[in-house]
């Protein structure tokens, strides 16, 4: 059964940090899951990017249930309601879109899923939110910069962002995202370096992130 969505935004809040990933081998992919846990995430985006998502999403899901249960696991790249319903189906706690598109916010709406939209202007970010959108995922944040975002919560403070892309994994970084007033960031490649992942060097990743969640919380609190 899925994570009730104001549980997958209170864990958002504690720990704003989504790791975005997507690899064909679902023990590899367990294996960054347990990293990521381990230093400190709770909500993790596998991305629906390759041919057998599904079959590794499945995987995921067992995997996370049984050792992680207080860990959100949410599916991205999705496009339309039939893809939202596949894997909410196959037990997802939220969906993230690069778009927004409502037949996939009625979806979620109907089975009380936590969903995050994908959009960039701010008309785009205002109808998000008028389809029931809680947090907005504006992408891609290397385009867009954080002073976009510092401007947009002129008119519209009361709107939570999740920014995605061009997110580096570095204290400068969500400084100065967190500065800006993002709610939550998404960090892809730059958090799991190809190198890294393909040594098997998985304590580099859980240091990598606990030192994130650590300055966040420091930020938080100052």
């Amino acid at each position: 059964m899925a994570l009730a969505p104001h549980i997958v935004y209170q864990t958002l809040a504690a720990a704003p940090i989504v790791p975005v990933f997507y690899n064909a081998d679902p023990n590899l992919t367990c294996q960054i899951i347990k990293a990521c846990y381990e230093g400190g995430i709770r909500a993790f985006e596998f991305t629906n990017r390759g041919q057998n998502a599904k079959e590794v999403f499945k995987v995921l899901r067992e995997f996370i249930s049984t050792n992680y249960p207080d860990m959100a696991l949410g599916i991205g790249t999705i496009f339309n309601a039939a893809q939202a319903e596949e894997f909410i189906a196959l037990g997802t706690d939220f969906i993230v879109q690069p778009v927004t598109s409502a037949d996939v916010a009625e979806v979620c709406n109907a089975h009380q899923l936590a969903w995050m939209p994908g959009a960039m202007t701010v008309t785009e970010i205002y109808n998000a939110t008028l389809l029931g959108a809680e947090i907005v995922k504006v992408f891609p944040g290397n385009v867009v910069g954080s002073g976009y975002i510092k401007a947009l919560k002129g008119p519209m403070p009361q709107v939570k962002v999740m920014v995605t892309g061009g997110v580096e994994p570095t204290p400068q970084s969500l400084k100065e995202w967190f500065s800006a007033g993002v709610t939550a960031v998404g960090i892809g490649s730059q958090l799991f370096p190809k190198a890294v992942v393909e040594t098997g060097q998985f304590e580099e990743i859980t240091h990598t992130i606990s030192s994130l969640i650590s300055y966040y919380q420091t930020l938080a609190t100052t």
